[in-house]
């Protein structure tokens, strides 16, 4: 399963379009609300999560999803669970995904030490011992990290890439008319 944590003020696609390509590529996926069942986007639009944060369990996670947005990446990295989720997937060698501002929460832990990243412009010293990378998404060391918004689709696919394989990312891309 993939857990893509949603916390008040997270950037609504950012969040929803890698719902949708994991969904696409047969991937199991829930949403969890980490600040309650309901989560209002940056936006002002609110998404149904679909499991509370407090019933997350850490058993059968293959991959998890930061999404951006603010105080969404705030409200994230203060949360103990999420924090516990992140320690879990580094020891158990879990896939990371972030993206726009999320990337500053791994920088702040310590996990991008030695990996390419990037992030939304003007979060790069948070990526604390991190190669800053041009690219819009970056894959590195079971991390994907992205620049923001705009290349959410991309994010999405390249986290299919990283669990289906580069085929099924590119069939979805051609199906959705991607690039």
């Amino acid at each position: 399963m993939v857990y893509v944590f949603l916390a008040d003020g997270f950037e609504i696609i950012e969040a929803l379009a890698p719902v949708d390509m994991l969904t696409r590529a047969g991937i199991d996926v829930k949403t969890v609300g980490v600040t309650g069942e309901l989560v209002a986007s940056s936006c002002g639009v609110s998404v149904k999560a679909d499991m509370s944060i407090n019933d997350f369990d850490f058993y059968d996670v293959q991959a998890i999803v930061l999404p951006g947005g603010l105080p969404g990446t705030i409200n994230l990295e203060n949360n103990p669970i999420v924090q516990k989720a992140i320690d879990n997937a580094v020891n158990t060698n879990t896939p990371i995904c972030a993206i726009c501002a999320a990337p500053s929460i791994l920088g702040h832990k310590g996990i991008l030490k030695g990996v390419n990243a990037i992030c939304f412009p003007g979060y790069e010293d948070d990526l604390e011992g991190a190669f800053i990378s041009n690219e819009y998404v970056v894959n590195d060391s079971n991390i994907i990290t992205a620049k923001g918004a705009g290349v959410s689709i991309e994010f999405g696919l390249e986290i299919v890439k990283m669990l289906k394989g580069a085929e099924l990312a590119d069939e979805i891309r051609r199906k959705i008319q991607s690039r």
